[in-house]
């Protein structure tokens, strides 16, 4: 019998789940938080400790992992505003469905690209007769929380879920196995502030000596991660309604549930939009009883574009030449924890374009890096440019800045490859204090064309030592095996003299919006 096929994608949610914590230092977030039905797919089936994203980006991010390549190879796809999708690009819902799955969505696929969802059947596919305010999870629950109580309010949303979902199983023939995507947005701002004191219990100051090095430790920050960390147990809980319908109509148990998130936080600097951990590792569990051993951890790298090919074998469908990923059920089906697979000890980052105007003349920021076990290498293929988007003359520290109120709300103010938010805000004001403004030129100033950073002293990628003398044979090692990758894969940055990236219409004003 074919298995169903669940996957559970939260837009911006990083490597956050409790289930994390036997493998992280005592003052890492997720000491902090519980997220039992992540937890539960981790203790059933397998976690995943080193899971990257193939571009720190929605649009490139989902269209590696739909398509089954790195997103330099989906065309326009590879761009977040003005991105296209290529139909000619096999997409392993399309697949599954000509093989004969019954496949649908709720809330985000891929987008704001066009055709919006595109890769998965576009609106024939969607399921949202319930409505979609889950996505504005803490928005929608402070807005109602005076008529139906915290508790209600968060129900109403619980059921909208469950309604989507139940809305795809009765449009399913009958006995005809299925791959349901549940994409909610609500970790990707914004999100209302105070509501992880308020609607979660988290204690913004809790949170002190918990943050990365690169953050000020101070209460305007802690509050914001707080939020963030509260969209996440959002994510997790409806995550639980998904299982517990699962469960209901018999069905858990042949289904391989698979949950992850697109990358990390965003409105913080070094987050979303880098190739910095933050911006890149995301949570990664599988649970599929009789054919995915319970109880693992293993240490392999593995890229998200990996998901497509392993999906579809999982089906027992051929996968299309044009997936360049490796599918992952040899490491799901092994008994093995740590390192299964010997040959998946390195994954492969990059990044081109997200906001469109972020620089002059709608010029990407070009970078790509590889990241090990103990080492994270960054080659910046323009660091002239700036990696957070236009300053506005902020580098300036005797600028005087937009108001708090307007650079919490407006991403194009300032910075704009960097989300609004209280944080950004928060650092942007403090930039000229002696103990913010080292933080702030690692986060918003330009970087250097190469970075290299010995994460087994270094966790928090503070101190680049790429010139350093004694990392010397590390670099070039490093250097020579993501070349040696970009180059097999034909990334246009190596293969083409007129790069495709620099040029229309990957620098056109694009026509949809963020």
């Amino acid at each position: 019998m074919k298995p169903n096929i669940v996957f559970a994608f939260a837009d911006d949610w990083g490597r956050y789940a409790s289930a994390y914590r036997p493998y992280e230092e005592a003052n890492s977030l997720n000491q902090l938080i519980d997220t039992p039905h992540f937890d539960r797919v981790a203790r059933e089936g397998v976690l995943f400790k080193n899971a990257a994203v193939p571009a720190p980006s929605c649009t490139p991010c989902r269209s590696s992992v739909l398509s089954g390549q790195y997103f330099w190879q989906t065309g326009m796809g590879a761009i977040l505003q003005g991105a296209e999708w290529d139909e000619t690009i096999p997409t392993y819902p399309l697949e599954l469905e000509k093989a004969g799955y019954h496949i649908g969505y709720t809330y985000k696929v891929w987008s704001p690209g066009k055709a919006i969802n595109a890769p998965y059947g576009a609106d024939r596919t969607r399921y949202e007769p319930a409505g979609t305010n889950y996505s504005r999870f803490s928005h929608w629950v402070t807005d109602n929380a005076d008529e139906l109580g915290i508790e209600g309010a968060k129900q109403a949303l619980y059921d909208e879920t469950r309604q989507n979902f139940d809305a795809f199983l009765e449009a399913r023939p009958a006995e005809q196995p299925f791959c349901y995507w549940w994409g909610p947005t609500n970790t990707h701002r914004t999100w209302e502030r105070g509501s992880g004191k308020a609607l979660w219990d988290l204690e913004p100051d809790d949170l002190q000596g918990h943050l990365p090095d690169f953050l000020p430790d101070v209460h305007d920050v802690r509050e914001d991660v707080a939020d963030y960390l509260g969209e996440c147990l959002a994510v997790d809980a409806g995550l639980g309604v998904i299982l517990a319908r699962l469960e209901a109509i018999g069905e858990l148990d042949n289904t391989l549930v698979v949950v992850s998130g697109d990358h990390g936080i965003p409105g913080f600097p070094r987050a979303k939009c880098n190739l910095y951990d933050i911006g890149c590792e995301v949570a990664l569990a599988a649970r599929w009883p009789g054919r995915i051993p319970a109880g693992r951890a293993v240490d392999d790298a593995v890229n998200l574009m990996d998901l497509a090919p392993t999906f579809l074998e999982a089906a027992a469908v051929d996968i299309p030449d044009s997936m360049t990923g490796r599918s992952l059920l040899p490491v799901l089906e092994s008994t093995e924890s740590g390192l299964v697979d010997e040959q998946r000890t390195f994954v492969v980052l990059g990044r081109e374009r997200h906001v469109a105007a972020a620089r002059e003349g709608f010029l990407p920021y070009p970078q790509r890096a590889i990241r090990t076990k103990d080492f994270l290498y960054i080659y910046n293929f323009a660091p002239d440019r700036w990696p957070a988007g236009n300053p506005g003359g902020l580098d300036d520290p005797t600028v005087t800045a937009p108001s708090f109120a307007e650079l919490c709300k407006d991403t194009f103010a300032v910075y704009p490859d960097m989300d609004a938010g209280p944080t950004k805000a928060w650092m942007i004001h403090h930039r000229a204090e002696e103990a913010v403004q080292p933080l702030f030129e690692l986060g918003f100033g330009k970087r250097p064309q190469e970075e290299l950073f010995d994460l087994r002293v270094d966790p928090h990628y503070m101190h680049n030592v790429a010139q350093d003398s004694k990392y010397s044979d590390t670099r070039r090692q490093l250097h020579e095996q993501l070349m040696r990758v970009l180059r097999e894969q034909d990334d246009p940055r190596l293969v083409e003299s007129d790069c495709r990236f620099e040029r229309e219409p990957y620098i056109s004003a694009p026509q949809n919006n963020l």
